[in-house]
């Protein structure tokens, strides 16, 4: 079914079940106004399908957020396909709704574009690409260019450096205590990059095996429970959104905040909390947004790596702007943020 609620700012909610994997697929459409919409496909579990809709939804406006403000001409997309929990997909499973995601994508017109994210991989998108023209980040072998990983954490390293400089007075990550929560993809390669430049490591994942990423780094390991707890000069939220609770907030024991995971504010107020701390929080929309401008520019009609290699590098700078927006007007750096992506929303051209 295709429904848009009257109380919801989004532009399209297309929801189906899959007629192969009988899997409830969502996808949100928020916003076409700079381009056709980008975003990735997250197979995750959760109670209710209801819940995964939701999810879509608020995932969608973050990437309409994300790509206004990475300078990209894309809208904010999203699909979710929804895993019942205690539900283990088999890889037959997998590649039935990807199937069916592919049909879902290209029903909509092209005014969405999916690709990989938690739960997909470039493979995956090479299923979709069986069903329809409108996905990315497909395997190199392929023709694709592959999954974005390396330019996310590339764009988040610009970010955490900037993030240093404006906290510390200077970039340099050696002797810095720095935690990481989260070793995926992304969170493994800055914390490999972390390690290499001599930052002093405390890191966790939910899962037990990464301990051997962190013995083989030299970093300390704690639970996962424990990590925001840990003493030190930056906290790495690098696995699933809204971490940053209030409960998290108030005993957070470091002076800055930066990292990969996508919505890590639990309650939008969570911004003025860390402010009241003392905290400096790069917004994560716009610290994460790497992966999104890799995809982007790299399935233009001429790819140039080293201007997509530019364009990631350049979210440092758009952080320290946000930071000086924020305290020269005396608001929250999500406000400045926002703002940000806001007024390219509102450009003449755009309107």
């Amino acid at each position: 079914m295709s429904v848009l609620p009257t109380d919801l700012p989004h532009e399209t909610l297309h929801v189906v079940k899959g007629r192969r994997s009988g899997l409830t697929i969502s996808i949100a459409v928020h916003s076409t106004v700079l381009g056709p919409a980008l975003g990735g496909c997250r197979v995750w579990t959760y109670d209710s399908w209801q819940e995964a809709v939701g999810d879509s939804l608020r995932l969608a406006e973050g990437m309409t957020m994300k790509n206004a403000a990475a300078g990209l001409n894309r809208g904010g997309g999203k699909a979710v396909v929804y895993v019942p929990r205690g539900r283990e997909l088999t890889p037959t499973d997998k590649y039935e709704v990807m199937l069916d995601l592919g049909d879902a994508v290209e029903s909509l017109g092209g005014s969405y574009m999916t690709a990989e994210d938690v739960g997909t991989s470039a493979e995956d998108m090479s299923v979709v690409a069986s069903r329809t023209a409108h996905v990315c980040g497909l395997p190199p072998a392929e023709g694709g260019v592959g999954e974005p990983s390396d330019a996310t954490a590339a764009g988040v390293y610009a970010g955490l450096l900037a993030t240093l400089e404006r906290a510390f007075g200077t970039r340099s990550v050696d002797g810095r205590r720095v935690t990481v929560l989260g070793l995926g993809h992304v969170g493994s390669l800055i914390a490999m990059r972390l390690a290499s430049e001599g930052a002093r490591l405390t890191v966790t994942d939910v899962n037990p095996a990464k301990r051997a990423l962190a013995d083989a780094l030299g970093a300390t390991w704690v639970e996962p429970a424990e990590a925001h707890r840990v003493e030190g000069d930056l906290f790495v939220p690098a696995g699933v959104g809204g971490v940053l609770t209030d409960a998290v907030i108030d005993e957070l024991r470091v002076r800055a905040v930066v990292g990969p995971a996508n919505n890590q504010l639990a309650e939008r107020s969570g911004a003025a909390r860390l402010a009241a701390r003392g905290i400096l929080w790069a917004p994560d929309f716009v610290v994460n947004a790497g992966g999104v401008i890799f995809l982007s520019m790299m399935n233009e009609e001429e790819p140039s790596a080293a201007a997509t290699q530019e364009r990631v590098e350049r979210i440092g700078e758009t952080v320290a702007r946000i930071f000086e927006a924020a305290d020269e007007r005396g608001i929250t750096t999500l406000e400045a943020a926002e703002e940000l992506a806001v007024a390219r929303l509102r450009e003449p051209a755009n309107a």
